[in-house]
């Protein structure tokens, strides 16, 4: 038993979680890129120095970078262990964003800085922040047609960026010359480093506050209630096999979906995930990393419990089958852009809609489930200087046991939103014509799903060029127990007044834009939940009512 006395242990959890949190809020408001400024498209936390399991995460942080910070710091730990990576000193932050070291795609490029205690490493200190570049064949990393991951950009090995403090400028060259708009890194760069250093600050006083010896063991026991909680949640689940299937519309180069098939087995209180029969690694970017794969399923279900605290623990009674030869389990030099943007979500609505038989009243039908990354890069002659614009979208939630999806939410994976429509036409020479809802989209059901988004975004000046890695374009979002689902992505590329829909859908790279030259982008709504025969009759037509659904829509769907 614990000595701890149960309100200190509270304080304490609480007083981690706000480490955490200042992070992320130091990150964002220092931050350059409006990816990361407006967007919070980064994620802080702490994590174990034994072997770099998640200790703590900030609230306002992309759940998908749970499980992944977790596996590359603990793989940092390793390469230090064996001299691969040289060891620490204090004041050292370590930049690594090689998706096979325990990553996501070449975008996300983690921070780690060891957390002393007098000589000794108590813990480190981690973080994500989304680059809107990191080289590549294509503005803003989202090669759509690649074939290796060195077309994505560059890939770096653990390295210590800053030394005792200290940029180290030769690396830093070295990083700038292979990125665009290298001049405008500084300040994420800069940003990224600052919000550990607030971290470092806030745990000290913490520390100086409870003692070293009461806080690691209201960590040790808060990790032990997390794998308990979990395992109390997973018992309401009946013993028994789940099955699942969910699609990728394509991988970009081969017009042909890709399958993940999932097998979920409930055995007194742990649940084994197995993704046999899965499709096998894929010519195109969506090819998803192990870490990703196993922090998706740990992010679905976070949104299925949410009470389980954040740690390493509530993870302990999920067991994720290696899957072997599938795309899910990318290895170097597979390419990786829609991995966690894309795939990840896949990951969870095959969760969902495995889970949804037996927790009908927990669990949702599919959001929309892309991240609807779209990227522009060019020439700006006003400003005679190149940019790159990276647009992040939300769309419908999935209905449930008790309301209606939540229109235009953030994407499954995180807590991302689009950057607002002011900053980014200030920032950058794009006009856009509307931002709106996606009326019709969501997927009718007892309960509805949420409603898309649709928006369309034209060049002002110079020239540019445009690049996709959307999804759910083929297949809309699944409805659950009865319900339809919602409608799919559709993108439309307006070039001198003539339309383009992409061979893939919502994938492609290299789209040529001149003055005038518009993009079309309408997200998925969520899956319905239920019969749509058993909706009520008011809701109906209070939907007709506010314009978002015809009352033609309304009668084909609803017999209203």
């Amino acid at each position: 038993m614990t000595s701890i006395d149960p309100i200190t242990l509270s304080v304490i959890q609480a007083g981690l979680q706000q480490v955490c949190d200042e992070m992320d809020l130091s990150f964002s408001r220092a931050a350059f890129s409006p990816v990361i400024a407006e967007a919070n498209d980064r994620s802080d936390g702490i994590y174990s120095a034994q072997d770099g399991s998640l200790i703590a995460q900030g609230a306002g942080g992309l759940p998908v970078f749970v499980g992944t910070m977790q596996y590359s710091t603990r793989t940092l730990i390793e390469r230090i262990a064996q001299g691969i990576t040289p060891a620490p000193k204090p004041d050292d932050i370590y930049i690594v964003n090689d998706p096979y070291l325990g990553g996501t795609h070449l975008m996300d490029v983690r921070f780690a800085r060891p957390f002393y205690r007098g000589d000794e490493i108590f813990c480190w200190l981690s973080n994500t922040g989304h680059w809107p570049d990191t080289g590549g064949s294509v503005p803003g990393g989202f090669s759509a047609s690649a074939t290796a991951v060195e077309q994505e950009g560059l890939r770096l090995p653990p390295v210590r960026l800053f030394k005792q403090g200290v940029l180290d400028e030769e690396i830093y060259a070295i990083i700038c010359s292979n990125i665009r708009v290298a001049d405008q890194r500084i300040g994420d760069v800069k940003a990224q480093a600052a919000a550990l250093m607030v971290g470092e600050k806030r745990l000290h006083e913490l520390l100086d506050r409870y003692g070293d010896e009461t806080v690691s063991e209201a960590i040790a026991e808060l990790r032990t209630r997390a794998a308990s909680q979990m395992r109390v949640c997973i018992s309401q689940i009946k013993d028994g096999t789940y099955n699942s299937v969910a699609w990728v519309d394509s991988d970009g180069v081969v017009n042909e979906p890709l399958e993940i098939r999932l097998a979920v087995t409930k055995s007194n209180d742990e649940l084994t995930f197995d993704f046999t029969g899965s499709s096998p690694p894929c010519m195109g970017p969506m090819n998803c990393v192990l870490a990703t794969t196993l922090s998706s399923v740990y992010l679905a279900m976070r949104h299925i419990f949410p009470q389980v605290p954040i740690s390493a623990g509530a993870f302990e009674p999920l067991k994720v089958i290696r899957p072997d030869n599938t795309f899910l389990d990318a290895q170097y030099p597979r390419p990786v852009s829609g991995c966690a943007a894309e795939v990840s979500q896949r990951i969870a609505e095959a969760v969902f809609a495995a889970l949804v038989i037996p927790l009908p009243d927990l669990v949702t039908a599919a959001p929309a489930g892309t991240s609807g990354n779209f990227a522009l890069g060019g020439y700006d002659p006003a400003r005679d200087r190149d940019f790159v614009m990276y647009q992040l979208s939300g769309g419908g939630y999935g209905g449930n046991a008790n309301h209606d999806g939540l229109t235009n939410g953030c994407s499954t994976i995180g807590i991302s939103k689009a950057p607002p429509v002011e900053i980014m036409e200030q920032a950058f020479p794009v006009l856009y014509h509307h931002y709106a809802l996606r009326e019709g989209s969501a997927g009718a059901g007892k309960y509805r799903g949420g409603f898309g988004l649709d928006y369309e975004v034209e060049l002002r000046r110079g020239r540019a060029t445009a690049s996709f890695v959307m999804d759910h374009g083929r297949f809309g979002p699944q409805g659950a127990l009865g319900g339809n689902d919602g409608e799919p992505n559709k993108v439309t590329v307006w070039q001198s007044g003539k339309p383009h829909i992409p061979e893939h859908l919502s994938k492609e790279q290299d789209i040529q834009l001149l003055p005038g030259d518009r993009v079309h982008v309408q997200t998925p709504g969520g899956g319905g939940y239920g019969d749509p025969k058993q909706r009520d009759k008011n809701a109906i037509l209070e939907d007709v009512r506010l314009g978002r659904y015809s009352a033609k829509q309304a009668k084909e769907l609803y017999g209203v």
